[in-house]
């Protein structure tokens, strides 16, 4: 029998993805996210609209979507309650978001050049698609955001690929899976998570749209899609 209970959160599981872009002053910024789908040689990615992410693709129109395993995800919870925003609105501040600018350091992951993009790839991810944007789609009331990137390059650890062929071996890659803002890997939980502890907070807070997050986008917003 179904119920209809009200669901205020329409996050059933996604993998998470940390999006590596270039801040203003030329430094690299990592915002973890998780509201991202591809199709085809394309990637649409759910931002809030006014977080550093999104900022820094609408102002230099690249980015590096990079796909952490389960194994790493300590090194993303690290970064998951932080922006490099500068201005931090007061109720993300109350969650206990802060200011970070050197998000690699904080994390303790390694840049990596790219190839056709200005910013760095991240070593410790064995998925990294090097990315051009090619449009954004204004989406409900105006504070999100869909960004259209194509996807210019993959580079993929070579464990993971089937020999002999350009395919990726399904049982070999154990994604990061965010779930109502907890970690999963192969299907368990593999750590807690820092952001699901912020999200317990009073009805009022956890309506409110996600404007900016750790630039993080593995918060949600109602209506599915995660904030930058």
């Amino acid at each position: 029998m179904h119920t209809v209970p009200g669901i205020k959160v329409l996050y059933f599981g996604t993998p998470v993805v940390l999006i590596t872009t270039r801040n203003e002053d030329g430094t690299p910024n990592i915002a973890p996210m998780s509201s991202a789908w591809w199709l085809d040689g394309n990637a649409m990615l759910g931002l809030g609209n006014s977080s550093q992410t999104s900022a820094n693709i609408a102002r230099e129109g690249e980015c590096v979507l990079n796909l952490p395993s389960s194994d790493v995800v300590a090194y993303v919870d690290r970064i998951a309650m932080t922006t490099g925003r500068k201005e931090i609105a007061p109720y993300r501040i109350e969650q206990g978001y802060r200011t970070e600018r050197d998000k690699f350091g904080l994390a303790g992951l390694t840049e990596q050049p790219s190839e056709l993009v200005s910013p760095p790839r991240i070593l410790e991810c064995p998925i990294q698609m090097e990315c051009r944007l090619t449009v954004a789609h204004p989406v409900g009331s105006g504070n999100l955001a869909a960004f259209e990137v194509e996807v210019l390059r993959t580079h993929v650890e070579e464990k993971l690929v089937i020999p002999g062929t350009h395919y990726i071996d399904p049982e070999a890659w154990d994604p990061l899976i965010m779930k109502f803002c907890e970690f999963f890997g192969g299907g368990q939980p593999v750590h807690s998570s820092r952001l699901a502890a912020g999200w317990k907070m009073p009805h009022t807070l956890r309506n409110l749209p996600v404007t900016d997050g750790a630039d993080a986008v593995v918060e949600p917003a109602l209506s599915g899609s995660a904030s930058a």
